[in-house]
């Protein structure tokens, strides 16, 4: 019998220990959320700002092209970062209403027994517990049954105790759980106005393209937002690189390297799978355009796809950075150790976060047209050891 309450005890004690932390950890992280989606909102407010400051002065169309793709490109992330947020609250909903059930449960169950208690107390009142005393047979059983009466005793004030604990977590899980489905009510209208402006500006950017693409002038100031985007680009990575940080990331590479069994970056020339499906519309290095008459320089390759299809990691490692980059949309750096990084343009969608380990074949995103005049595409880089490297050389022969 002792046992038995003691066992209820514990247990009822560990599961409310559990809640609490598991409502912490759930309200620090939603805290978290809620600040990195603060912070796009105010990114696309200035963005905003821009465009209409630009259109007010007339800048040019290339401009106010870049500045779209930049307020697509947040507005992409912010509904990203709803999704996710969504998710964490329908997982902490689920949560919730699992244990304030299992609370519910053991509070019945504790009261109970201790009704039964409290008949049972009733019934026999003190004096049968004295008469139990002087009708030990020997001092010894005699203080035996007062300390195991002063157990019961014990027990029966901490069952109070727990009942009145349960009542009180049992009432906040209900708070929570309201407040919870109040945030999952105003997410689903965020989501929804994201996607109405998010049509609203792609509609804009194809209104700025046309302009573009009938205006060798303005194609001509695109190419240069392009060229100050890969310049921004190089440097990005310089300091992706020079970073504290990247010496902890290289030691988790070396951990999920040997974990997984694979091979560096280095040794694997030729080997690595393709990042998206489709065909290589401009390859490495210096190009001549002919209907534009125009030389440029890619530093990666441009693989032509369908929309919507998925940029996959080509091999194991970190995510270091996922930002917007003039001309070329919202780009992904993975650092893979070793030196080597790989770098993603022109996606959507994107599926995770920075700090976030991944490994070959994982999607990371999906392949979209922010930040193109050529429709949807996938830029693809490879960098070692600060240098721009041929990914056609380093990639399956398909």
């Amino acid at each position: 019998m002792v046992l038995r309450f003691l066992l209820i005890n514990t247990l009822i004690f560990t599961s409310f220990i559990f809640s609490q932390e598991s409502r912490r950890d759930y309200d620090a992280e939603l805290d978290y959320q809620s600040e990195a989606i603060n912070n796009v909102r105010k990114e696309i407010e200035e963005t905003r700002r821009r465009i209409k400051s630009e259109k007010k002065k007339e800048k040019s169309t290339a401009r106010r092209l870049t500045n779209i793709d930049k307020e697509i490109s947040l507005t992409d992330k912010l509904y990203t970062q709803l999704n996710q947020e969504l998710g964490k609250t329908e997982t902490n909903i689920d949560k919730l209403s699992t244990a304030i059930q299992a609370n519910e449960r053991q509070l019945e169950i504790l009261r109970d027994r201790y009704a039964v208690r409290v008949v049972q107390m009733y019934k026999k009142g003190t004096l049968a517990d004295i008469e139990k005393l002087l009708s030990s047979s020997s001092w010894r059983q005699a203080i035996y049954r007062s300390k195991y009466m002063g157990v019961i005793s014990n027990i029966d004030q901490k069952t109070q105790n727990k009942i009145k604990s349960l009542l009180i977590d049992i009432g906040r899980q209900r708070i929570g759980l309201e407040s919870s489905y109040r945030n999952k009510v105003r997410l689903k209208k965020d989501q929804e106005d994201s996607k109405v402006t998010l049509r609203a500006s792609r509609k804009k950017r194809q209104q700025e393209l046309d302009k573009i693409r009938n205006n060798q002038s303005e194609l001509t100031k695109y190419l240069e937002e392009k060229q100050a985007g890969m310049q921004e680009l190089e440097s990005l990575l310089k300091k992706v690189r020079q970073e504290r940080s990247s010496y902890d990331r290289a030691d988790r590479i070396r951990k999920q390297q040997a974990a997984l069994k694979t091979e560096t970056f280095g040794k694997l020339k030729g080997q690595l799978p393709w990042p998206a499906a489709g065909r290589v519309v401009k390859r490495f290095g210096r190009t001549w355009n002919s209907e534009r008459k125009t030389t440029t320089e890619n530093p990666g390759i441009d693989i032509k796809g369908k929309p919507g299809s998925p940029v996959r990691s080509v091999i194991g490692g970190i995510i270091t950075t996922i930002t917007y980059i003039r001309g070329y949309g919202t780009t992904i750096i993975i650092d893979h150790g070793g030196g080597f990084y790989t770098v993603y343009s022109h996606v959507t969608n994107v599926e995770t976060n920075e700090e976030n380990e991944v490994q070959a074949g994982d999607i990371i995103a999906y392949m979209g047209n922010a930040g193109s005049i050529d429709g949807s595409k996938l830029h693809f880089e490879i960098w070692g050891h600060g240098q721009k490297l041929n990914p056609e050389k380093w990639l399956m022969k398909r």
